[in-house]
C-alpha cells in the first residue's frame, strides 16, 4: 500500500502527494487529469516503474482533487500549476526530471517549462488536453448554458455517470493559460500517446502539442482501439515502454 504525504501550502491548504526519494537521480513527475486523483492505476504503475529503474518519483493531487484540501470550484489551471511548481521545488529540488501528464495533466506539465526549463529532460503526454476548457467545454455550451454560468457563476455539467461543477472563473482562468500559441525551444524528448478511440479529447490536441516544441526529438504514438485513460495493463505497458525510451 502506498504511503501518502501532505504538504501545507498555506494555513488552509494541504496537498496530498506520493513520492519516492532517490538521491542524485532523475525523477518522474506524474500529473493527473481533471477531477482525477492518485487512486488510479497510472500513478502506481509509474511509481513502481521509478523504483525498478532507480529513479525518483513525485505525484500530487491538486487542491479540490482526491484527498487534498480545498473545494474543486475554487480551483483553476493557475492555482494547480502553482501547487505543482511548489511541490516540484520541495521534492525534486535541483534534480533533473521527466514530466508525465495525463489529460489536463499535460496542460499543467506544459506550464512547468516556464519554471524548470533546464531541469526537464523529457515529456510524455497521455491523452493530452491543453486548453480543453475553452474548446471542449465553453465552445460547446448552448446559449442557455452560457447564460446560466454567467448568471450563477457555476454550472453542473453531466458527463457519463459524473456531474462536474464548472465555474466561470475556471473558464476565464483557462484563457490566461493558453499554450498552443507558445514555442518551447528546448532540446528534449517529447512523446505524445493518444488512444485511437479517445472519446473525450481529439488526437489533434497531441499533434498540436508537438508543434509547440521547435528543437526537440518528438513523436506521437496512436494506440489502436485505445481509450482516453489508457489505464489497462496492455496500455500501461506501452506507456512504460515509451517512458523508458525518453529516459534512455
Amino acid at each position: 500500500m502506498n504511503r501518502f504525504n501532505y504538504f501545507k501550502i498555506n494555513k488552509s491548504k494541504k496537498i496530498r502527494y506520493l513520492k519516492y526519494d532517490k538521491e542524485n537521480a532523475t525523477y518522474v513527475v506524474f500529473l493527473h487529469g481533471f477531477m482525477s486523483d492518485l487512486e488510479g492505476k497510472k500513478p502506481n504503475a509509474f511509481l513502481n516503474f521509478a523504483k525498478k529503474n532507480k529513479l525518483g518519483f513525485l505525484a500530487l493531487e491538486y487542491s479540490g482533487h482526491g484527498k487534498s484540501s480545498g473545494k474543486f470550484i475554487d480551483g483553476n489551471i493557475s492555482k494547480w500549476t502553482n501547487e505543482t511548481t511548489t511541490l516540484i521545488k520541495k521534492i525534486v529540488k535541483k534534480n533533473k526530471f521527466i514530466l508525465v501528464g495525463s489529460s489536463m495533466g499535460a496542460w499543467i506539465s506544459l506550464n512547468q517549462f516556464k519554471f524548470f526549463k533546464k531541469q526537464i529532460l523529457g515529456f510524455l503526454g497521455i491523452g493530452s488536453a491543453p486548453e480543453f476548457l475553452e474548446s471542449l467545454m465553453w465552445n460547446k455550451f448552448s446559449k442557455k448554458m452560457k447564460k446560466e454560468i454567467k448568471k450563477n457563476g457555476i454550472i453542473n455539467l453531466k458527463y457519463g455517470n459524473y456531474e462536474y461543477p464548472i465555474s466561470l472563473q475556471l473558464i476565464k482562468d483557462g484563457r490566461k493559460n493558453r499554450v498552443f500559441n507558445k514555442k518551447i525551444n528546448h532540446k528534449l524528448k517529447v512523446t505524445m500517446v493518444h488512444g485511437q478511440k479517445d472519446d473525450s479529447v481529439p488526437i489533434s490536441y497531441s499533434k498540436k502539442i508537438l508543434k509547440i516544441f521547435t528543437n526537440s526529438k518528438k513523436k506521437i504514438v496512436i494506440i489502436k482501439n485505445g481509450d482516453h485513460s489508457l489505464s489497462s495493463p496492455k496500455y500501461l505497458k506501452i506507456l512504460k515502454k515509451e517512458l523508458k525510451i525518453i529516459i534512455n
